[in-house]
């Protein structure tokens, strides 16, 4: 069997970044401020840390995103488009494959669940979000007319970029037995083909929300979303299997009070000492930090992924 992870293995860890803007931006706004992105000075940070690779956020529920997508904008109708002028990720793979550092690419399950326009358009009728995830029956945000969209939008971005973006993070991909039944399209395995279009051999995890300890979720997952919260769980080792297949470990933390905001919450030498705990066991782990508007990392987890990164020579 083909393992698709083994170079994220050999990486261990790597930087995440929430680039994200609100629902009240102007689309003007938004791309002015895209356009503004210092993909250079952000590629320099990575490089002086050496960091293996990154991940870049998309978009989330605001409806604005960080490259150009004409499948979302015929099927929104909206103009003008809330999709950035600047193809933010096409630069961020040029930048940074020039110094060896992979990129990867957040995206959300149900994206633009926070802008009624697009929702409309792309057949969402309702959301957890708009009832303050007081949920009792999850089979009712099983959005099919969203999802068939969705996958069309999705596979228009992974054809743009082809081999150059290396792996995705899917994000609120909950309760899938009701909501993405394996036994009927569209489902993760149909999402999982549209984001595999450019380059069937990126690597995909689904995220099931924060599980302590880290999950095996789907069978459609390359490793584990293995998103986590105030606990730092134990690595089990390189694998989490299930039925006879196998996903790689991974955890994904903030280094900040919470995502991508606030100070630091912990000393480097537990930050340094947790990752070398899980790359030793064959695990990967990726750190969440803030950044500026502007494209850079803040100085005080610029020196804490410093610390992270000389731990990760160690193994």
């Amino acid at each position: 069997m083909t393992d698709r992870t083994a170079w994220f293995a050999q990486c261990g860890w790597g930087v995440f970044c929430h680039y994200l803007t609100s629902v009240a931006t102007s689309a003007e706004e938004w791309s002015g401020q895209v356009d503004r992105f210092d993909v250079e000075g952000l590629a320099d940070q990575l490089e002086t840390i050496r960091a293996p690779y990154f991940f870049i956020t998309i978009g989330q529920g605001s409806g604005h995103y960080c490259a150009p997508n004409p499948t979302y904008d015929r099927l929104t109708g909206i103009v003008p488009s809330k999709c950035s002028r600047r193809d933010l990720v096409s630069d961020l793979c040029q930048a940074l494959c020039a110094r060896g550092i992979r990129l990867l690419v957040y995206v959300p399950a149900d994206g633009s669940n926070g802008d009624p326009e697009a929702r409309r358009a792309l057949g969402m009728d309702r959301h957890w979000h708009d009832d303050g995830w007081r949920v009792t029956d999850w089979s009712r945000y099983r959005f099919v007319t969203f999802m068939r969209h969705w996958e069309e939008i999705v596979q228009d971005w992974s054809r743009r970029w082809g081999h150059r973006v290396c792996g995705w993070w899917v994000d609120g991909c909950y309760h899938a037995e009701v909501r993405y039944p394996e036994d009927g399209a569209p489902n993760l395995g149909t999402l999982a083909a549209a984001l595999k279009a450019g380059n069937p051999d990126a690597i995909i995890a689904f995220n099931p929300g924060v599980c302590t300890p880290v999950i095996y979720y789907s069978r459609h997952d390359d490793y584990a979303a293995g998103e986590i919260d105030r606990a730092l769980p134990e690595c089990p080792g390189a694998w989490l299997e299930k039925d006879g297949s196998r996903v790689r470990y991974h955890v994904l933390s903030y280094l900040g009070e919470s995502w991508c905001k606030g100070a630091p919450r912990f000393p480097d030498e537990l930050v340094a000492g947790y990752t070398r705990h899980v790359i030793g066991k064959g695990g990967v782990i990726t750190w969440d930090v803030p950044i500026l508007k502007e494209g850079r990392i803040p100085d005080p987890f610029l020196h804490q992924l410093e610390a992270i990164s000389r731990s990760a020579q160690w193994r």
